[in-house]
């Protein structure tokens, strides 16, 4: 009977351990992209909406957050960067979808959006080169020990990477697909 209970105790012990990750979901996205996320430009006639975006779990550390969008299949050798915000006061768990229009007041006011592959601030949707099969685009949150990175709206995504890599605590990702 003790080493059924140890099991049922030991079991329940790791079912709580894993549901305790920092964890990334959203209600607009699963595992397809929408015409709602799609760019609008470039031959793509999406909406251009960022997606709705919530975490869970955070190490109890974290001074701020960041997002990125990366399209990893891009035929750039680089993939492509789709959005980068970062210095999201630690107290924010949600963005609310369409927080990536530089035009609306979604995203807190402390948050910066920087430029990405694009060339503009803020969210840009998935827009792959047609027949060019299946882009993985990987929406990733970082946990950072920094409550300001020390960068402004003008730093392109690859000083940004490497700034939140300096910075990351823990990190939490998913991903959605999209071809045309």
């Amino acid at each position: 009977m003790k080493k059924i209970t140890f099991l049922f105790a030991a079991i329940l012990l790791a079912q709580l351990i894993q549901a305790q990750t920092f964890t990334l979901k959203s209600k607009d996205v699963g595992g397809q992209a929408t015409e709602k996320q799609v760019f609008n430009g470039f031959g793509c006639h999406g909406q251009n909406v960022s997606p709705q975006l919530y975490w869970e779990n955070a190490p109890k550390e974290t001074q701020s957050f960041a997002i990125t969008i990366h399209d990893k299949d891009a035929p750039t050798g680089s993939g492509w960067w789709h959005w980068v915000v970062f210095d999201i006061p630690k107290n924010i768990t949600e963005l609310a979808s369409d927080a990536g229009n530089p035009n609306n007041s979604l995203l807190t006011l402390n948050a910066i959006q920087s430029v990405t592959d694009f060339g503009k601030i803020g969210y840009g949707g998935p827009c792959p080169p047609e027949n060019h099969g299946q882009h993985a685009y990987t929406v990733t949150i970082y946990a950072l020990k920094t409550a300001k990175l020390g960068l402004d709206k003008n730093a392109n995504p690859a000083l940004v990477g490497f700034y939140l890599n300096s910075n990351t605590l823990q990190k939490a990702s998913l991903v959605f697909y999209y071809q045309r």
